[in-house]
């Protein structure tokens, strides 16, 4: 019986770390679109923008927004570069700041 109990807990810790792993090589291979704070662009058009590009909630759009306000950046998305790069080009069109990490 202990046998059984400790090959059971073996391929469970296996399969855990497994599971750990490939979170981790996931999280390896997302980027962040981080916007940066400037002078010249209003709220509204900010929060627009994010809804529009990024697909904001009206919600994160506007938490977004302030903290870009107080804190000079934020991370208004997180994803793959392929999905990122179309998406930091078109803040830049839109004359925001913004720059993939």
């Amino acid at each position: 019986m202990k046998i059984l109990k400790m090959e059971l807990f073996k391929m469970s810790t296996k399969r855990k770390e497994q599971s750990e792993v490939e979170i981790l090589e996931k999280q390896e291979n997302q980027f962040e679109l981080v916007l940066f704070n400037d002078d010249v662009n209003t709220f509204d058009f900010v929060i627009d923008s994010l809804i529009s590009v990024c697909e904001h909630t009206d919600e994160q759009a506007h938490q977004c927004t302030l903290i870009v306000h107080y804190k000079g950046k934020c991370v208004v998305k997180t994803g793959e570069l392929s999905d990122l790069k179309p998406r930091c080009s078109k803040l830049l069109e839109l004359g925001l700041s913004a720059e993939i990490i």
